[in-house]
This record gives C-alpha cells, structure tokens and sequence, in this order.
C-alpha cells in the first residue's frame, strides 16, 4: 500500500533497492555454495596429494581441474617442466620462478573467486545512503503538502512520511544482510588464500627436493 501511494521517485528508490537486495541474496547462496563445495575438493585433493608417489601420474588426474589448488599445482608444475627441460639447471633460479608462478596462480584464483563480493560490499555500503534519500524525499513531499494544505495534521503529514521510513527500512533490509555477507565470505576467503598458500609451500619444497636429488 505504502508503494502505490509513493512517491515515483521514492518508487524507483525502492525498487532499486528490492533489486539489489534480490541480487544480493543471490550471491549469498551461489557464493555460499561455491565456497562450500571448493573446500570439499580441496579436502580430497590435498589427501590424495599427501598419499601419491608418482607426481606425473598425479597430474594427469588433476591438471585440468578447475579446482584452485589443482591450478596451483598445474603452474607449479608446468614452470618445472620448463625450467628443468633443458640443462645445466639453475637451482635458485629454477625455485625463484616456481614460487613466482604459484603465487600468481594464488592471486589470480583468489580474486577470480571473490569476483561478486565487490557487489557485496557496494551495497552494504551505498544502500543505506540510498534509502535516506528516499526518506529525505518523502519528508520534503510532507512539508510540500503542509505548505499546499496550510494544514499540519497528521493526515496531511502521516502519509510522505511513512513513504520515507519504508524506504529507510528496505535499504537497511539489503545493507545488512550485504555487510554481514561480505564479513562473512572475506575471511572464508582469506582462509582458502592461506590454504592454497601452505599447499604451495608443500609442493614447493617437495619440487625443490627434487631438484637437489637431480644434480
């Protein structure tokens, strides 16, 4: 009710601000999947990891997955091919630009992942600004009706400013649950940042054996 009487501006506040909370909640629960379902296979990658004994045949099995410790491995690995394809090998060399290519991989992973949070955190941010300026219009449709009414009753004033509390009030519906969201998934990200990062140093040092027992 509240909508059909408003405003047409404090109309297109709300639905903006209702589309924003629709897409927001959706990224909620893609994201919340997503991340869910990547630390899985990260659980089952990294034991299988831990129990292989032939590397080659490891990433034959793994190097194509889309899964982002499977992609650090796969740059791990296909930098050690290069680096070690033609001799004399260079040691340090040889580890220098294998930590540079996982931690790349890492990078790019992760802000490959956290695309849609930025959504997120603009939202949390600006609908609550939004939502005031949907309020700061109904009130000054309010003091526009009392003026053209010459009458300060609230059934002149009641109606503008009802209108600017229900936009307040849809702008905190999708600001909150946006701040909360982003909080939330920034750390779980940061999580995965630090796991893909021990999982590279493992694999790092595993390749710099490697090289020690070549030469």
């Amino acid at each position: 009710m509240l909508f059909m009487e408003a405003d047409i501006v404090v109309k297109a506040v709300m639905i903006g601000l209702l589309l924003a909370s629709v897409w927001t909640w959706t990224i909620i629960v893609s994201f919340g999947m997503n991340i869910a379902q990547i630390s899985r296979k990260s659980d089952k990658f990294e034991r299988a990891f831990a129990k292989t004994e032939d590397m080659d045949r490891f990433f034959d099995e793994y190097g194509q997955s889309s899964l982002p410790s499977a992609r650090v491995l796969a740059s791990g690995v296909k930098e050690w091919r290069r680096s070690t394809s033609k001799g004399p090998i260079d040691r340090e060399g040889t580890r220098q630009r294998l930590a540079s290519a996982m931690n790349t991989t890492i990078a790019h992973e992760v802000d490959r992942i956290a695309d849609r949070l930025n959504f997120l955190a603009t939202v949390g941010s600006v609908a609550p600004f939004v939502g005031l300026f949907g309020t700061v219009w109904g009130i000054m449709r309010s003091f526009s009706a009392i003026a053209a009414e010459q009458n300060s009753s609230l059934a002149v004033v009641a109606p503008g400013i009802a209108e600017a509390l229900f936009a307040t009030a849809i702008g905190l519906f999708a600001a909150i649950p946006a701040v909360i969201a982003y909080n939330r998934f920034s750390h779980r990200l940061n999580k995965l940042e630090a796991r893909m990062g021990r999982f590279a140093d493992g694999f790092h040092a595993t390749l710099s054996r490697e090289l020690e027992l070549g030469n």
